[in-house]
């Protein structure tokens, strides 16, 4: 399966002000040197060897993941801004269908879906998943009036079907089995793992880890053991998941000692705080980093979440 991150920030959608572009440009200016610039071969050396955090960003778009199975079949993971991106810049489904996964209903993770514009083509069809038997509802009520100028009902024109899955057990969407898990989060959050071909990948946003999930119970051990990926939460710091305890989100070293815990292979920082810059979320990945080699002393690959970002599992 290939995923692709559309959307990786937590709370609200967060562009780049012209304060952060201008700060980037000057760390860059700051770094050039005369023999940066004497031939093209040595300006393509120079930005080359730009950190991260200074060329390109890790995007402000909220939740949306792509899955696309070795079938076609098209997953999307949650509705938030993330989604419209797909849709203008995204590779359609040869069979028009698209299969929306969602965790929950916090307004982040649906707030794209009016701007889904395979949503009012008549020939797509879109079918939703999730644990929440009043989803048609929910998704419905942020585009009534006057919250927005086109309802739900009457405006979108693809095939739209709704599917109540049941936490615990599998179904099948393409060559994929997905189970979901219900986690800790205000009003309830739902993870989902995909399993193909052996791989397995899992999705967790909008968790706040506890000593439950840790817990060597059978429900943990066949969700969470020996994953090769997991998509995590990790919008704070530790001093930030202290004092905002049952907010529902997660610390970078809490997620660090939970993918060692599982023996989970690869972790991605997820869900990032809107608040932090570019700069900011790079130091937390570094300090992750560090925190897996030289603390938890884990084999554990840890990368950033970033739009455009491509897996291949």
């Amino acid at each position: 399966m290939d995923i692709r991150f559309w959307g990786v920030r937590g709370s609200i959608p967060t562009p780049l002000t012209a304060q952060q572009v201008r700060a980037k440009i000057e760390a860059v200016v700051q770094r050039i040197s005369p023999r940066d610039i004497a031939t093209l071969d040595a300006r393509e050396r120079f930005i080359a060897s730009l950190p991260a955090s200074l060329f390109g960003t890790v995007g402000g778009n909220t939740s949306c993941v792509e899955i696309r199975d070795t079938t076609g079949t098209v997953c999307l993971l949650d509705a938030g801004s993330g989604i419209r991106e797909f849709s203008k810049r995204g590779t359609p489904s040869a069979s028009n269908t698209y299969h929306i996964l969602f965790s929950h209903f916090h307004w982040d993770h649906i707030q794209g879906l009016p701007f889904f514009d395979q949503a009012y083509r008549g020939d797509c069809k879109l079918i939703f998943y999730s644990p929440f038997p009043a989803a048609c509802r929910l998704l419905s009520q942020q585009m009534n009036l006057p919250y927005f100028p086109v309802q739900f009902d009457t405006s979108f024109h693809a095939d739209i079907s709704f599917q109540c899955i049941k936490p615990g057990e599998t179904f099948q969407v393409g060559n994929c089995s997905i189970v979901s898990k219900k986690m800790s989060h205000p009003g309830n959050s739902y993870s989902y793992a995909f399993i193909e071909n052996g791989k397995k990948l899992i999705y967790a946003t909008d968790v706040e880890l506890s000593e439950k999930d840790f817990a060597n119970t059978p429900e943990n051990r066949n969700f969470f053991l020996d994953a090769d990926v997991i998509i995590l939460d990790t919008q704070y710091t530790v001093e930030e998941a202290l004092y905002k305890v049952n907010w529902g989100h997660s610390a970078f070293s809490n997620a660090v000692d939970f993918a060692a815990k599982w023996h989970i292979k690869q972790l991605y920082l997820f869900h990032h705080e809107p608040m932090y810059d570019d700069r900011k979320i790079y130091s937390i990945l570094q300090s992750a980093q560090w925190y897996a080699q030289y603390v938890v002393n884990a084999g554990l690959q840890i990368f950033l979440a970033q739009e455009g970002m491509v897996i291949e599992l």
